[in-house]
């Protein structure tokens, strides 16, 4: 392997997503030119099979080195925490503590989610649904008055529940 196939590997693995293919090889040294046929040939393993194999060893220390482990998470927001509490950044020592406990699981989130059908709504619920309609959406209702609205949705009567 070249120097410039060394330096392209590992400026593409340390740039990944941030950098395309391309903007590495011109990092790297290749001409401006040719640098998109470069780096695809680069990463072809059939053309460069020891690059190839190059990128995926890098890609896989950096995996480790990076790997997000509980241990070093709990372990890193604690010192974010304890650098935010020695600045007197209480807000930022507050979110950090708290991450740390979702992390370790002593908070639980719960979310609610109803579906249904209008027609399963009370009278009441009904009416109080299309006020919040009303209320919500009052600025888009075209030459309707809100309260015209609101009085011709008390109004109206339900349909009866028997088919004819």
């Amino acid at each position: 392997m070249t120097e410039m196939q060394m330096k392209f590997a590992q400026i593409l693995v340390t740039n990944e997503g941030r950098k395309t293919a391309t903007e590495c090889a011109i990092e790297a040294g290749y001409d401006k030119n040719s640098a998109y046929v470069a780096a695809s040939r680069l990463q072809n393993p059939k053309l460069y099979p020891l690059v190839v194999k190059y990128i995926g060893e890098i890609r896989e220390e950096f995996q480790k080195k990076y790997d997000v482990t509980f241990e070093r998470h709990i372990a890193e927001l604690a010192k974010l925490r304890e650098e935010s509490r020695a600045k007197g950044a209480w807000s930022a020592a507050i979110n950090a503590e708290v991450a740390r406990g979702k992390a370790a699981g002593l908070y639980i989130e719960q979310k609610i989610i109803r579906t249904g059908k209008l027609e399963d709504l009370t009278a009441e619920e009904l009416e109080a649904r299309m006020k919040q309609v009303i209320n919500e959406y009052s600025p888009i209702l075209e030459g309707v008055e809100v309260d015209d609205l609101k009085d011709k949705i008390k109004n109206l009567t339900p349909p009866s529940d028997s088919k004819n």
